[in-house]
C-alpha cells in the first residue's frame, strides 16, 4: 500500500513537472523577450500573438500584463514635450507665389530640399549623395522663415520648427539630449524638414576659454555636429537653418556634408519690391496696375 502510494505519488509529481516544463519550453521557444521594468529587474517573458516580433527590438517601450509579465502592447517612444511640440507646429498655407522676390532662391531650395524627398531615385542613378542641408543667411525680415513655411506646406512631408535658443538648458546634457531626441523623433516621422531658426545661439564658433554656459553650448553643437553626418545616416530628413549672422557661426558646420548649400537672401531690389507690393495689395481695390 505504501508503496504503491509512493509510486503514484511519484508518478504525478513526474507528469506535474513535465507539464510545466513543457508549458514553459513551448512559452520561451516560441518567442522569448527580455525586459527590464522600471522598478529595475530584467525578466524573459512572452508575449501576444498578435505582436509584429520582429519589430520588438532593443529599446522598445511595452505594456506588461501584471500577473503574468506578457508584452501585451508596444509604445510608442518616450518623447520630449518639447520635441512632440516642434512636429505639431503648422507651416500654414503659404504658396511659392506668396513670397515675392525670391524666385532663384526658391529654385536652389527646392533644387536642394525638395528634389531629394520627392525624387531619390535620381541621385542613386547619378551615384551622388542627397544634399543634407540648406543655410539661409541675410538680414532680418527678408523671408529666410516665410521661405521655409513655402517649403513645407507645398510638400506632403512633416514640418519641425525650432528656435536655436529654446534648445539651451541650464542643465548639463540636456541640450544635447533635446537634439539627439529632436533627430530620432524626426526619423521616426520620415520624410520630415526640420527648421531651425537663430541658428548662430548654438552654432558659434568655439574657443578655448569660457564659462560653464559656453562649455554646454559647444556640447550641444557638438552634438548637432555628430546628427548631421555621424554614423546614423539622416535618410528623408532635410534640414533647413536661418541666420542673420553668418559671419560668427562655427566652421565646421559650415562645412560641405553638413550644410551643402548657402543660400543668401538679401533685402529686395527694385522689382522684388514691386513684386511683394503686388502680392499685398492683390486682395485689395485698386485703379490699374502697380
Amino acid at each position: 500500500m505504501v508503496r504503491e502510494a509512493l509510486g503514484r505519488c511519484a508518478h504525478a509529481l513526474c507528469v506535474f513537472f513535465r507539464r510545466r516544463y513543457l508549458c514553459f519550453f513551448l512559452l520561451f521557444s516560441w518567442f522569448p523577450v527580455i525586459v527590464k521594468t522600471s522598478s529595475g529587474p530584467r525578466y524573459m517573458v512572452g508575449s501576444k500573438p498578435k505582436i509584429d516580433k520582429a519589430s520588438l527590438t532593443a529599446g522598445t517601450r511595452v505594456a506588461l500584463d501584471m500577473t503574468t509579465l506578457t508584452v501585451m502592447r508596444k509604445l510608442q517612444r518616450e518623447v520630449d514635450p518639447l520635441v512632440f511640440n516642434m512636429l505639431h507646429e503648422d507651416p500654414g498655407s503659404v504658396q511659392y507665389g506668396e513670397v515675392g522676390g525670391l524666385s532663384e532662391q526658391i529654385r536652389q531650395m527646392r533644387e536642394v530640399i525638395e528634389l531629394p524627398l520627392t525624387n531619390p531615385e535620381l541621385f542613386k542613378r547619378v551615384g551622388i549623395k542627397t544634399p543634407k542641408g540648406v543655410l539661409l543667411y541675410g538680414p532680418p525680415g527678408t523671408g529666410k522663415t516665410l521661405l521655409a513655411r513655402a517649403m513645407a506646406s507645398n510638400m506632403n512631408c512633416n514640418f519641425m520648427k525650432v528656435v536655436a535658443s529654446a534648445i539651451v538648458d541650464k542643465y548639463i546634457g540636456e541640450s544635447a539630449r533635446v537634439i539627439r531626441e529632436m533627430f530620432a523623433y524626426a526619423r521616426d516621422h520620415e520624410p520630415c524638414i526640420i527648421f531651425m531658426d537663430e541658428i548662430d545661439a548654438i552654432g558659434g564658433r568655439r574657443f578655448s576659454q569660457g564659462t560653464s554656459a559656453d562649455r554646454e553650448i559647444q556640447r550641444t553643437l557638438m552634438e548637432l555636429l555628430n546628427q548631421l553626418d555621424g554614423f546614423d545616416e539622416l535618410g528623408a530628413v532635410k534640414i533647413i537653418m536661418a541666420t542673420n549672422r553668418p559671419d560668427v557661426l562655427d566652421p565646421a558646420l559650415m562645412r560641405p556634408g553638413r550644410l551643402d548649400r548657402k543660400i543668401e537672401i538679401p533685402l529686395p531690389n527694385e522689382t522684388a519690391r514691386v513684386d511683394i507690393l503686388k502680392i499685398h495689395s492683390s486682395k485689395i481695390a485698386k485703379q490699374g496696375d502697380i
